[in-house]
């Protein structure tokens, strides 16, 4: 499995990692290991809207107790399954979670494709700051 690496503002920084990772890889010199999956979110707001602390323990639930379907991965969280359903979709969609073919009956089956999710938070206090050094 690998590590979800969830990001936050500094969308510049993000394009020149990931021209540098094409880069690379054109010229042969990234191995699989290099590589990282990335979700870019562009405002602390946004993270917060879509990763909520129900959804964030939806997905630990569902990496740890591999339920068969949507309505058993509600009852994980002890939570309504219509509200599961459509926070599972909203993940899916976010590329956090996959649903996939094959549960009971034909139940879309929840999976958590990574086994870490690490966080980088930039949170700038002040717009615009001057970091030019002042002249004496």
């Amino acid at each position: 499995m690998t590590t979800l690496h969830i990001t936050v503002g500094n969308r510049e920084q993000l394009r020149e990692e990931t021209l540098q990772f094409v880069q690379d890889a054109e010229a042969g010199e990234r191995s699989e290991h290099d590589e990282k999956t990335v979700i870019q979110f562009g405002s602390y707001n946004d993270l917060v809207d879509s990763l909520t602390p129900l959804r964030l323990e939806l997905i630990q639930a569902i990496a740890e107790g591999d339920p068969q379907s949507m309505r058993e991965a509600a009852r994980l969280v002890d939570r309504d399954v219509s509200d599961v359903h459509s926070d599972l979709k909203h993940l899916e969609v976010l590329g956090i979670i996959q649903l996939e073919d094959g549960g009971p009956s034909g139940a879309m089956q929840p999976a958590v494709p990574f086994d870490r999710i690490e966080m980088h938070i930039d949170y700038p206090l002040v717009d615009n700051i001057d970091t030019t050094p002042a002249s004496a």
